[in-house]
């Protein structure tokens, strides 16, 4: 098997790369997290010409059918630009929706492709993220499945461009074994894209991190010549170096009846990766690092939740070891 980008892979990679600096994420990420979703919503309708979201949509609905390995590489770099709003839950939803219901897909797979539509998927727990700013909530709860109408006002969260809503009522769109099948192929994909985006979270912080501690002095001498400094990047380094092909391998085996805990491992190994690198970009960046006016804080403040997402460490562990 290959675990290593192709050179296609790493060329879309930059491309996004590209777009993404350009497009000033830190500063959507700071107007999404006060409620302004105009700045999100325009990069959304970029990352949407670029093929993100085709990439979860079958051809039929104007996208190019599931591609795990590239949503993988693009959700790598989503998160390593801190890219805001239901990125992961729309791609889930996409998947979801595909293997429900010919009739829903058909309404909302093309709007989803073309990103004219944000769809919020509520499955993990009693709260929809950025249901203010979703076209559409959908709230698996057992074998049902029902379109929200309304929601509640904002929860606190670790991550204020994380809005979490409490969503109410709605129309039962579909019950049945059918649901739960289709769930838990949308909780798989939702897993995966969350573990790229831990990585890619992880290795910006790393690389933020490394940049400060050759600049930071102290003694006459950069911090980062201290021998305990080194060996704290370092084991972010080699958790990284880790967690990238278990991202990769569980890429490639999407649809495999071992899908499931393989896409759980990287979870949890890109999960706390990237936790980890945030902790250690807090302690080296000193003072700074408890502050919110630099961009560094956008990204330590993301990296609990993008762990706790979709499945927590414990949840995904138990999945590893149930075979």
């Amino acid at each position: 098997m290959r675990f290593l980008p192709s050179t296609e892979q790493r060329e879309f990679a930059r491309a996004l790369d590209g777009l993404l600096t350009a497009s000033d994420t830190p500063a959507v990420a700071r107007a999404w997290a006060a409620g302004d979703h105009k700045p999100g919503r325009a990069l959304w309708a970029r990352l949407a010409e670029a093929g993100i979201f085709g990439l979860a949509v079958c051809a039929r609905h104007g996208g190019m059918g599931l591609l795990p390995a590239e949503l993988t590489v693009a959700f790598t770099e989503l998160g390593r630009h801190v890219v805001p709003g239901p990125l992961v839950e729309t791609v889930a939803a996409a998947a979801f929706l595909e293997r429900l219901d010919a009739g829903s897909a058909a309404e909302w797979l093309p709007r989803i492709a073309a990103g004219e539509a944000l769809v919020s998927l509520c499955a993990d727990g009693p709260y929809a993220l950025d249901a203010d700013a979703a076209d559409a909530v959908l709230v698996i709860e057992g074998d049902t499945v029902r379109r929200a109408e309304g929601h509640g006002p904002p929860q606190a969260s670790l991550d204020p461009a994380r809005r979490l809503f409490r969503p109410r009522g709605g129309t039962v769109l579909a019950r049945g074994p059918a649901v739960t099948a289709a769930a838990a192929h949308a909780l798989d994909i939702a897993r995966l894209a969350t573990a790229a985006q831990s990585l890619g979270l992880g290795r910006a912080l790393l690389a933020q991190t490394v940049s400060h501690v050759t600049r930071r002095t102290q003694f006459g001498v950069p911090i980062g010549s201290f021998q305990a400094v080194k060996h704290r990047l370092a084991d972010i380094l080699i958790a990284l170096e880790f967690a990238q092909p278990l991202v990769h391998g569980a890429a490639l085996a999407a649809g495999a009846r071992s899908a499931g805990r393989e896409v759980a491992a990287a979870k949890v190994a890109a999960g706390e990766a990237g936790h980890a690198a945030a902790r250690t970009a807090l302690q080296l960046h000193g003072a700074l690092g408890y502050t919110e006016e630099p961009a560094l804080s956008l990204w330590i403040r993301k990296a609990r939740p993008l762990r706790d997402a979709w499945g927590t460490p414990a949840e995904c562990r138990r999945r590893v070891l149930a075979g």
